[in-house]
């Protein structure tokens, strides 16, 4: 019994566990498709006018990790036959290193007063996926128990909707979020996994989705009759800067992008280090509680090193700095974007999907009705897709994929993303708080 469970742990570690060896393979696939992408005729230049390359730099990983040629996480088994439980730190690097870098380099040439100018539809759209998030919990819990009362059903700290608090968490603000929900209704810690790969599993398939619909961006702002002047001005006025400044990049000027980044990278983790710590204890000392829960976010290091680097960005585009766009500034923040979509793709099993059906099912019907309702406003209101996109992955993605699906519209209004991330974080205890009481009356109904 013993050698078949070795068998099975050791048949589970990818083909390839060399970090090293595993970037190499990402950034192979990456090449793969800007090569392909850039074909203006035949085969591949049809195939890209339906699936954006954004989202086949997220499909393919997740198919190597899929088919085992890669993994984010994976055990073996030592030769004393002790399990060891493995990790690979690019989706850590990618999210820590690279993402402040190219949250600064992109918002270097932004205009803070264009980006206001984009109007109140932003916020309206984010607030419309929370309540979406807030009611959807509910909802699902309600329609996936009429036809499976298991499903939604235990007691005590297994109950499941305590375990849903935590996707309301995660889907609202962020880590920090969903860590504080687990806390404050004491779900099953053993049972936790499982609703950490509902999160994965739901969050990535509907990602995947906004990904292949940023293709069809123009069919979709027609068909909801949006007004996307306001975007498209702010595009056109940061293109036309650009166009202005061009110049063929020295090695000086490749050498003052790379400090402007990593120095900004290296000052977020600084102020961010010292500023979660500041605030742990200020959380703590609040009696334990809802009250200290709400305020749990403010304790992240990931939510003050997105603040912080926001900030400087910000900031910097006041100054002469911002002229560096003609050097490229926002084509290497993409670079690092692209590595950070890599990663998160890696992350996702495609497999997983059949494992646990009920679960499933109760995320992907609550995913369901956040969408429905953002298309139903976004029509309503005549609100572009970019707005839908964001406000969406603003909530269920946070600072990680909120940039990432802004900048695919255009590298200046990743800031955006960022900005509507950030607000999750603040309201998302809360807002969770909410859903959860909703669920919890769901489920005893």
């Amino acid at each position: 019994m013993q050698d078949d469970i070795t068998q099975e742990i050791v048949e589970t570690t990818p083909l390839f566990t060399n970090d090293t060896i595993v970037f190499g393979v990402l950034m192979l696939t990456l090449g793969f498709i800007f090569y392909t992408s850039s074909k203006e005729t035949g085969f591949w230049s049809s195939f890209y006018k339906i699936v954006p390359a954004l989202f086949m730099a997220y499909f393919l990983p997740a198919l190597l990790t899929t088919f085992g040629v890669i993994a984010p996480d994976w055990v073996s088994v030592s030769e004393t036959g002790e399990v060891v439980e493995h990790s690979s730190s690019l989706y850590y690097m990618s999210s820590r290193y690279l993402l402040p870098a190219a949250l600064v380099l992109m918002t270097l040439s932004m205009d803070l007063k264009a980006v206001f100018n984009l109007g109140p539809k932003a916020l309206i759209m984010f607030f419309t996926g929370t309540i979406g998030i807030v009611i959807g919990g509910p909802l699902a819990v309600l329609i996936i128990g009429s036809i499976s009362p298991e499903t939604v059903g235990g007691a005590g700290a297994d109950a499941v909707w305590r375990g849903l608090s935590t996707l309301a968490g995660s889907w609202i603000g962020g880590g920090a979020n969903q860590t504080a929900m687990l806390e404050i209704y004491g779900y099953n810690q053993e049972l936790y996994g499982g609703m950490v790969f509902v999160d994965i599993v739901v969050a990535n398939i509907w990602m995947a989705i906004i990904l292949i619909g940023i293709g069809k961006s123009a069919r979709i702002d027609k068909w909801l009759q949006s007004d996307t002047s306001a975007i498209e001005a702010l595009k056109q006025k940061v293109s036309d800067y650009a166009a202005t400044v061009d110049r063929n990049p020295t090695l000086t000027d490749l050498m003052i992008l790379a400090a402007i980044a990593f120095g900004t990278v290296s000052v977020a983790h600084f102020g961010a280090g010292y500023l979660s710590v500041f605030f742990e204890d200020f959380v703590n000392s609040f009696p334990k509680g809802i009250t200290r829960n709400v305020f749990t976010f403010l304790s992240s290091s990931f939510f003050w090193m997105i603040s912080i680097t926001t900030v400087i960005g910000v900031l910097l585009s006041f100054t002469k700095l911002r002229s560096y766009e003609g050097a490229g500034a926002s084509k290497f923040g993409s670079v690092f974007i692209y590595i950070l979509v890599a990663s998160i793709g890696m992350k996702m099993d495609l497999t997983l999907i059949f494992e646990n059906f009920g679960l499933i099912f109760i995320g992907l019907v609550w995913m369901i009705i956040h969408a429905g309702l953002l298309i139903l406003v976004a029509k309503l209101i005549k609100a572009p897709y970019f707005f839908l996109a964001v406000g969406s992955q603003a909530n269920v993605g946070g600072a990680a994929s909120a940039p990432i699906v802004a900048s695919a519209f255009h590298p200046s209004l990743a800031t955006v993303g960022v900005l509507l991330a950030v607000f999750g974080y603040a309201i998302g205890t809360v807002a969770a708080i909410l859903c959860t009481v909703l669920m919890q009356l769901a489920a005893t109904a």
